[in-house]
C-alpha cells in the first residue's frame, strides 16, 4: 500500500463507500448526485492514491476485493466521525435562520407540512425548509434530515422521539364508486369490494379482518408504496382505501365508507438527533410541529 494513505479524498472515499452500499456505480452515483463517470473517476483515483484494487468486474456486477473489503469497516468509521463533527457544529448553532430538512412520508408532506410551513413562515421568516418524502430513519443517522416525521417509534439510542397523538385511520372511497356500487351497510358487505393497498399490506389485512371487514390480499386489485399515489387511486374511483381521516376531510369527493368502524390507530412521531437539540432553529421547527400535530387531533 502507498505511503502517504493521507494524501486521499474525502469525496474519493465518499464515493467508494456509496458503491459498496448501493451495489452498483449507477445507483451511488444517484445516491451522490453524480454522474456515473463522474464516480468511476472517482473510485480510480482512490484506488491509484491508495495503491490498491479495490472492486473487480465479474460479469455485469462489481465485486469487491479482499482489500477493498478490509478497507470498508474503516471507511465507515470515518463516516461517522465526519457525521459527529457536522452534527456538533450544527448543534452549536444559535441562529433562528438557516436550512431545517424535514423528512416524512409523502402523504403527510402533501397535506399537513404545508399548514405548519405557513406558520412558521410568520414566526421566523429566515428559516428555509426542505421537505425530503422518505421513510427511512438513516435519513437522521446520515444527517440528510433534521427532523423526522414517522409512524414507527426509533430505537436507535442517538434519536429522539415525541410521540404525538395518533392519527384516526378509516375507509373511504370516491362518492362516484359508492354511486356504482352501493353504500355498504354493514363491515361484511365490503367482502368483495375492490381496494387500492400498499406494497407489504399484510398487516392492514389484519387489521380489517379485526374490525369486520373481512377482505383478503385479493381484494386489492391495485399496490403502490406510495400514500399520496393511493389517495389519488381513491379519488379517482378504482376502490376504496384506507387513509388519515385529516388528510381524507381535505380531498371533495371522499365519503367514509363506514363511519361507525373502529379507527385504524396510526402513531405520530416526531423524531431528531439529540445533538442537534441545542441548535435554536431546529428545536424551534420541532416544538412547532409537535404543537401543531397535536392541535390537530
Amino acid at each position: 500500500m502507498n505511503d502517504r494513505v493521507t494524501d486521499f479524498d474525502w469525496n474519493q472515499m465518499r464515493a467508494f463507500l456509496a458503491t459498496v452500499e448501493r451495489g452498483s456505480l449507477s445507483a451511488a452515483a444517484r445516491e451522490l448526485g453524480l454522474t456515473q463517470p463522474t464516480l468511476s473517476r472517482q473510485i480510480a483515483a482512490l484506488e491509484q492514491a491508495l495503491d490498491l484494487l479495490l472492486f473487480e468486474r465479474v460479469g455485469r456486477r462489481l465485486v469487491l476485493t479482499t482489500a477493498g473489503g478490509q478497507l470498508v469497516e474503516q471507511v465507515k468509521i470515518m463516516r461517522a466521525a465526519a457525521d459527529r463533527i457536522g452534527l456538533a457544529a450544527s448543534g452549536q448553532s444559535q441562529a433562528s435562520e438557516g436550512l431545517v430538512r424535514i423528512t416524512s412520508s409523502d402523504i403527510v408532506a402533501a397535506y399537513l407540512l404545508p399548514p405548519v410551513l405557513a406558520r412558521l413562515r410568520e414566526i421566523a421568516p429566515g428559516i428555509v425548509v426542505e421537505v425530503i418524502a422518505s421513510s427511512t430513519i438513516d435519513d437522521l443517522m446520515r444527517r440528510e434530515a433534521d427532523i423526522a416525521i414517522r409512524h414507527v417509534q426509533p430505537d436507535h439510542p442517538d434519536l429522539i422521539a415525541r410521540r404525538c397523538p395518533d392519527s384516526a385511520v378509516m375507509i373511504y372511497a370516491a362518492s362516484t364508486l359508492l354511486d356504482r356500487l352501493g353504500r355498504p351497510g354493514k363491515a361484511a358487505a365490503l367482502a368483495e369490494a375492490p381496494f387500492v393497498g400498499f406494497v407489504q399490506g399484510e398487516s392492514l389485512v389484519a387489521e380489517l379482518n379485526a374490525r369486520g371487514v373481512m377482505v383478503t390480499q385479493e381484494n386489492f386489485r391495485w399496490i403502490t408504496n406510495s400514500f399520496v399515489a393511493s389517495l389519488e387511486m381513491v379519488r379517482q374511483g378504482l376502490g376504496m382505501g384506507v387513509m388519515f381521516s385529516e388528510v381524507a376531510e381535505l380531498v371533495p369527493g371522499l365519503e367514509c365508507v363506514l363511519p361507525e368502524m373502529k379507527p385504524i390507530a396510526a402513531p405520530m412521531w416526531l423524531v431528531a438527533h439529540r445533538e442537534l437539540q441545542s441548535s435554536k432553529r431546529i428545536r424551534l421547527v420541532f416544538d412547532l410541529l409537535v404543537e401543531a400535530f397535536s392541535r390537530a387531533q
